[in-house]
């Protein structure tokens, strides 16, 4: 079987990049989202990264209008399940992803591949809700997707060999490298990236540094490219805490608890970069820790 057609559902930050970088590499994209602004903005988002590739000599002018011209928008989901291949790019809950491949279920081809970018729910548990298990993966692409060299596939129990190795080949296309992971919770980069988060709001909470000193810290004693606290406003405080939920309540061990000054954050709204206030505050020309 061969990928040509590919549907990303949600077009929010990861759904914007996975459609990136399948144009770019030939696929042809249909975007669905409920929000006809939030389609009309990853136009836009994705247009200025081609932009940006385009200055730096990246690509060409004609490239870039290739790409483009491969992606379209749709707000009827039946549209979706036409495509070769679905890849879920929604919010980090679970009843909304179930909801996304009910509706998905009457409109889809015989061999249409489903896949999720989950970045910690469990593929099984997704997959046994649809009709194709055999034919549904964990496709988990890193944020800033078109930057990024990594995504994670992640088999379910009853994922079949054929739909693997037919996604590793579309990872091989897309110019980046997979890396298998088994289907436990939080997978393999969020089950060590989200509790050393998790640990860095803990050691802002007990008072043993700042915003800026715990940062400071890992990046130059650690070689981190950006601090842990200005990671978590970057992936989203609400994604953070979604998947320190998943590890405490897959793995029962209360080394996973979410630090309560995380849930006090998303409680009030301040979910990092994209609500504009986080650990820090993105209002004016230069990011103030906000503790």
């Amino acid at each position: 079987m061969e990928i040509q057609n590919v549907g990303v559902i949600g077009a929010g930050q990861m759904g914007n990049g996975i459609a990136h970088v399948f144009a770019q590499s030939g696929h042809n994209v249909l975007i669905h989202d409920v929000s006809e602004e939030a389609m009309a903005n990853a136009l836009k988002i994705i247009e200025a990264n081609l932009d940006r590739m385009v200055s730096r000599e990246r690509i060409t002018e004609a490239e870039k209008a290739e790409a483009l011209g491969r992606i379209t928008t749709t707000g009827d989901i039946s549209e979706v399940g036409k495509t070769d291949l679905i890849i879920e790019a929604a919010t980090e809950k679970e009843d909304i992803k179930h909801a996304i491949f009910k509706s998905l279920a009457p409109h889809l081809g015989e061999n249409t591949i489903l896949t999720s970018n989950t970045s910690s729910i469990s593929i099984t548990r997704l997959a046994a809700a649809t009709d194709r298990p055999e034919r549904f993966m964990g496709f988990h692409f890193m944020n800033p997707v078109p930057i990024m060299q990594l995504v994670e596939l992640i088999r379910g129990i009853a994922t079949s060999e054929e739909t693997y190795q037919l996604l590793a080949g579309v990872v091989d296309k897309l110019g980046k490298t997979s890396a298998s992971a088994e289907d436990f919770p939080a997978f393999i980069v969020n089950r060590i990236l989200m509790p050393m988060i998790n640990e860095a709001i803990y050691t802002l909470y007990e008072g043993v540094g700042s915003v800026q000193s715990i940062d400071t810290c890992l990046k130059l004693g650690a070689n981190h490219p950006m601090g842990p606290l200005e990671l978590a406003d970057f992936i989203g405080l609400d994604t953070c805490l979604a998947i320190m939920n998943v590890l405490h309540d897959g793995l029962a061990d209360t080394k996973y608890r979410p630090c309560p000054l995380l849930v006090k954050y998303v409680e009030a709204g301040w979910l990092g970069r994209k609500s504009n206030r986080g650990f820090y505050d993105y209002r004016g020309e230069t990011p103030v820790p906000t503790r």
